[in-house]
């Protein structure tokens, strides 16, 4: 896991970014439900109505009020309001005292409500509660205005008042309070203005919702963007880095992961870690501000039912716990299936044409769906893990709504709580539930990609074998003469308990053409392969013109060489740019000379597009004759001082293989040549041969000296020449 937030950490500032914007998003997201609740609660059951304190009253209706008040609080209401218009509606004055008045106005408004809900009742003759009208309202203020003419009738009202409140117990003193709206309600109707007032309210808070949203949404779709680019650019650089690696490998750390496991790190397990990324940026950064405020909101509340929301955490923190335990190993187990699965595509795509000749196509098919059935077994496992969370999760939200609706709608019986704070309520819940639950997805997630991460750190960690001096030695300042010399060398494969090359030793001087053969799997590739360094010595040394090729930078030393394969090697582009592959300094001259020497040319010119011919993947469109040729022509065409050629005429026929090497010797003359050979016509005419024999230098010499005094050698000459042949080389010698 730390792997993953260490590739996010080098994106901090886009990150930080993220975290401030999300703070952004959780800030609307949380005040949503507010404002619904006030919707539901302000707009449609009070009317629009926020405050005990009307905006506009008349004065009739005020001074009933000023009645039911102190002395200081009925001088401060009447100084909060304007002179009577012409229809004797006064205004409150904007810079008035809201707290000190709503203190002042909730109890009268209560009480005068009342007084004209009872008179409603007693002009409908019943006991019942009936809503009283704007003429009950103004009944009941007339007779507050008859009264109130009485000498202490302020003093009388006042004391029954208190009186009366003081025998309520806090429950019905709290439904009473609420109750104080209904009559700025009454009052706004008497004025014809209910509507108006309800709808401006609704009108204001609903647009305050869709800005609030609209933010949100403005907000998820930058953090969406950002996301998506840093997981993008965190991407694109372990694919650099994975590349840049993977390049300066040799064979062995190649042969130690297989080339199916390093495409598929570098493709599927990337993408892994790219997914997650994104996840971590848009949800678990999200998920801890969603939750801790739909906590901090709900617990500022008394609504008394925190406990549901704790149940319901316990619950499903329960079930992601016994989910992981069941679902871990198997998503390790997977990354290690999906390699198997593209090792087994890649060697049958690879190998179509060998399985179609021995008619294995069934066995290989039998194959496939081994991996492909383990992989599907092991995927379907995982998923059904993950789809049980669902139903159990529905459970967990759909029983938590039950409860909070069910003790809500007690609540609510009781007065303690309206419509809007319940739906709130619900809301918050659910947002709390819904950021555990993004977090329960994360650690689903996090453990394979986290999988992912450490594949992709342990190709990125691995050290190459073969690596570049600290200090590098420079060859002779008159110049390189290509001076190629195996110093008592030894090698042996990483793993083998053997070696596969044992006490070489040898020189191959420039002009001269020395070659190397033997019987299948001597050693001579291997030994080959030890001077471009693909595999270093483990005893003894390599040097050109004296110079430790291990002492050396790699690029120094393939500039010097020119490398032909034992397979051909062609890549996607033009056949001109396969010849160009050596280098920027190889010109059309270069690559047309270098074609003509390997006996291309004639191909080429066939094509209608020349040199300008397209070159299929992997040199698909060629012949392997065609490809080798041109693999030869790629080295000639650098114009390097050694060239090292890896049995790469053993697709040419004869007369074209005596063809390309006349024409090399001349373009070679000064230059140094190694030859791997299967073919004793190939090696004939060399300076110098090798013979080797299960590692071993058993001869060394021209064709002739090896004839007369090594047995290795005479037989593979006798193998594949006739004696009549033998004879005559004999004779001309």
């Amino acid at each position: 896991m730390t792997k993953i937030f260490k590739q996010l950490g080098r994106h901090w500032a886009a990150c930080l970014a993220v975290v401030a914007l999300l703070i952004v998003q959780a800030y609307c997201d949380l005040s949503l439900p507010d404002y619904t609740s006030k919707i539901v609660d302000t707009g449609i059951q009070q009317g629009g109505i926020e405050s005990p304190v009307p905006d506009t009253v008349r004065s009739t209706t005020l001074q009933a009020l000023e009645l039911l008040m102190s002395e200081d609080d009925a001088a401060l209401a009447d100084e909060a309001y304007s002179d009577p218009d012409a229809d004797g509606v006064r205004t409150l004055n904007p810079d008035a005292d809201n707290a000190a008045l709503e203190s002042a106005f909730t109890t009268p408004d209560v009480v005068l409500y009342m007084a004209a809900a009872k008179n409603a009742a007693t002009a409908a003759g019943t006991t019942d509660t009936v809503v009283p009208t704007a003429y009950d309202l103004d009944a009941v203020a007339t007779q507050l205005a008859a009264a109130s003419q009485a000498p202490g009738a302020r003093e009388m009202l006042q004391s029954q008042l208190t009186d009366g409140l003081s025998q309520l117990d806090e429950t019905v003193a709290d439904s009473l309070s609420s109750q104080a709206m209904l009559l700025v309600a009454l009052e706004y109707d008497a004025q014809g203005i209910a509507h108006d007032v309800q709808m401006s309210y609704l009108l204001r808070t609903g647009g305050q919702m869709l800005a609030l949203t609209l933010l949100m949404v403005a907000v998820a779709v930058a953090v969406g963007f950002i996301a998506s680019r840093v997981s993008a650019a965190i991407g694109r650089d372990l694919r650099r880095d994975v590349f840049r690696t993977v390049v300066g490998y040799s064979n062995a750390e190649i042969e130690k992961f297989s080339t199916a496991s390093l495409i598929t790190r570098t493709t599927n397990d990337i993408q892994q870690v790219q997914f997650v990324c994104v996840i971590l940026l848009r949800m678990v950064a999200y998920a801890p501000i969603l939750g801790i405020g739909g906590i901090m909101h709900v617990a500022s509340g008394n609504t008394g039912l925190e406990w549901i929301i704790f149940v319901a955490v316990a619950a499903l923190l329960a079930l992601i716990v016994v989910l992981m335990n069941v679902a871990m190993p198997k998503f390790k187990q997977m990354q290690v299936l999906v390699d198997r699965l593209n090792l087994v595509s890649r060697e049958i795509l690879t190998g179509i044409m060998p399985i179609r000749a021995f008619s294995r196509e069934e066995f290989e098919e039998k194959r496939f769906d081994r991996a492909n059935t383990d992989l599907m077994k092991t995927q379907l496992f995982t998923n059904r893990t993950m789809v049980a969370m669902m139903p159990f999760m529905t459970l967990i939200m759909n029983g938590t709504s039950l409860l909070i609706v069910w003790f809500g709608g007690k609540a609510m019986d009781l007065g303690n709580m309206q419509v809007g704070e319940m739906i709130a309520f619900i809301t918050y819940t659910m947002q709390i539930v819904m950021s555990f639950l993004m977090l329960s997805m994360v650690a689903v997630m996090l453990p394979r990609a986290g999988v992912a991460a450490d594949r992709i750190d342990e190709v990125v960690k691995t050290p190459s074998t073969i690596h570049d001096p600290a200090a590098p030695k420079a060859l002779p300042a008159d110049g390189t003469h290509g001076v190629v010399a195996f110093h008592d060398v030894s090698f042996r494969y990483p793993g083998s308990d053997e070696d596969a090359l044992e006490h070489i030793s040898f020189t191959a001087k420039p002009g001269e053409t020395t070659a190397i053969i033997g019987s299948t799997g001597c050693g001579k590739s291997t030994l080959l392969n030890l001077i471009p360094r693909f595999y270093d010595v483990t005893e003894g040394s390599v040097t050109i013109d004296g110079v430790d090729v291990r002492e050396m930078t790699q690029a120094q030393l393939h500039d010097e060489l020119g490398y032909v394969p034992q397979k051909g090697v062609l890549f996607s582009g033009t056949i001109t740019s396969n010849l160009k592959f050596g280098g920027d300094h190889i010109t059309d001259a270069d690559a047309e000379q270098a074609a003509e020497i390997a006996q291309a040319t004639e191909f080429i010119s066939a094509k209608p597009e020349g040199f300008d011919s397209p070159i299929a993947q992997g040199g698909s469109n060629v012949s392997g004759g065609q490809k080798q040729r041109l693999s030869i022509a790629r080295a000639i065409a650098k114009h390097p001082q050694i060239y090292l050629f890896d049995d790469s005429f053993s697709a040419l026929d004869y007369k074209t293989d005596v063809a390309l090497r006349r024409a090399l010797k001349a373009k070679t003359d000064n230059a140094t040549v190694i030859i791997v050979a299967q073919r004793i016509s190939t090696v004939l005419h060399a300076n110098q041969i090798l013979v080797l024999d299960e590692g071993r230098i058993v001869g060394k010499g021209t064709h002739a000296q090896l004839m007369e005094s090594c047995p290795a050698y005479q037989e593979i000459a006798r193998s594949q020449l006739s004696q009549k042949e033998l004879n005559l080389q004999k004779e001309g010698e």
